[in-house]
């Protein structure tokens, strides 16, 4: 059902916490699912992802997302921070469960808002960032079986 890397993810989680004064935090939940995706980033002066923590309430597959996207995203640009998908996250987990894509669409949304957030704080535009949904459940495309 899950692959090891899921599993890996779920049982040693990465980069779990919080930072203090970060560059920008992001939440975002489903409310169908119940799961809550909090994602803390540490953006340097040059743009760069320094660091990134994240929250999570939700089942294994939410906590092995959020702990991929967070590896995925560390040590990058803010640009290539915006090319992480869900499809990349999946991708870099060997694959999830149909039922379980919505997991790999918070993580992104999560990533999103927390940029979303810095920029806020920055007063810049991140060019192709739009909006963050809080609730990924309104927007969800049906997962195609």
């Amino acid at each position: 059902m899950y692959s090891e890397k899921v599993m890996d993810h779920f049982q040693n989680p990465r980069n779990v916490g919080e930072i203090e004064d970060a560059s920008g935090v992001g939440t975002v939940g489903n409310a169908k699912c119940g799961d809550i995706m909090r994602i803390f980033l540490d953006i340097d002066e040059e743009g760069i992802i320094r660091d990134v923590k994240f929250k999570t309430f939700g089942c294994g597959a939410a906590v092995a997302t959020s702990s991929m996207a967070t590896e995925l995203v560390k040590g990058k640009t803010i640009q290539e921070a915006m090319q992480v998908t869900n499809k990349a996250v999946m991708e870099a987990l060997d694959g999830l469960p149909p039922v379980k894509v919505h997991c790999s669409l918070l993580a992104e949304e999560a990533i999103h808002a927390a940029l979303w957030d810095y920029a806020e704080k920055n007063g810049i535009t991140i060019e192709g960032l739009e909006r963050p949904k809080s609730d990924i459940g309104e927007h969800e495309e049906e997962p195609e079986y």
